[in-house]
């Protein structure tokens, strides 16, 4: 079945990744230079995810929707298993949010161009001209009201499958604006595309998204941040399978 899943991949899910991808970022680029960027910046995205996830055969499983309130602005937090997570949380979260991503992913053709007009969140550590402008973006993006963000508190994605240090980032941002932080798990995607294999064929595996109670500010100041780190980190921790409980330090970290 191995050989059969490869051969499908070869001639169909990467040729359709590759042409949905192009027309996503075309019609990303158009809406929102010509509308409602709030609409273009995401739903497309959107589709797009769910395509990529359907066409490569791929079994999703989502709980705890419930968990979300309307018109809620939202600091999504997830484990970073693999480079599937961005399919699973685009399509199937069920939010509309942006991005916090590393600056080098602008350089992707056509997706870096996609990111740049939906105005997604670059992190960029040059410097701390570069760091203060991205907590200003996500800053102006969480104040406007009903959209939120999506961060990976680990900064890299896992070699092991299993979880690295959370960085503060995204609870001293939570805090500055006391808005509740939703911790995430990710199950699957390290099992589809490892980070040691990018740009091999995928394993067929199914994926789920566990969305956890939201995690409120206690107060305000570094004891809100810790603690809520902490929550999250829990949280977080005690939705993954079995073989990929407990801490591994990430060397990318």
């Amino acid at each position: 079945m191995r050989f059969f899943y490869c051969i499908y991949q070869l001639f169909i899910a990467l040729p359709v990744t590759v042409l949905i991808t192009i027309i996503t970022a075309i019609e990303v680029g158009v809406g929102c230079a010509l509308g409602d960027g709030h609409f273009w910046g995401y739903y497309p995205g959107r589709w797009w995810a769910r395509v990529i996830t359907r066409v490569f055969l791929l079994p999703v499983h989502v709980e705890g929707r419930e968990h979300l309130e309307p018109n809620q602005s939202y600091v999504f937090v997830a484990n970073h298993q693999g480079a599937f997570d961005i399919f699973l949380i685009y399509g199937f979260l069920g939010r509309n949010f942006k991005w916090m991503m590393k600056y080098q992913l602008n350089k992707i053709p056509f997706v870096g161009y996609a990111c740049r007009k939906s105005h997604q969140i670059f992190v960029d550590k040059r410097g701390p001209s570069k760091v203060k402008a991205t907590y200003e973006a996500a800053r102006h993006i969480l104040q406007t009201g009903n959209c939120s963000v999506v961060v990976f508190p680990e900064g890299a994605r896992s070699f092991t499958g299993h979880m690295g240090a959370f960085k503060k980032g995204a609870f001293m941002l939570a805090d500055e604006l006391q808005l509740p932080v939703v911790p995430l798990t990710i199950n699957g995607s390290f099992d589809v595309m490892p980070r040691m294999k990018d740009w091999h064929f995928a394993h067929w595996h199914p994926l789920s998204l566990t969305i956890h109670q939201s995690v409120y500010p206690i107060g305000q100041g570094p004891q809100n941040i810790q603690a809520t780190m902490n929550q999250s980190y829990d949280s977080v921790m005690s939705a993954l399978e079995p073989q990929y409980q407990g801490f591994v330090e990430n060397p990318d970290q």
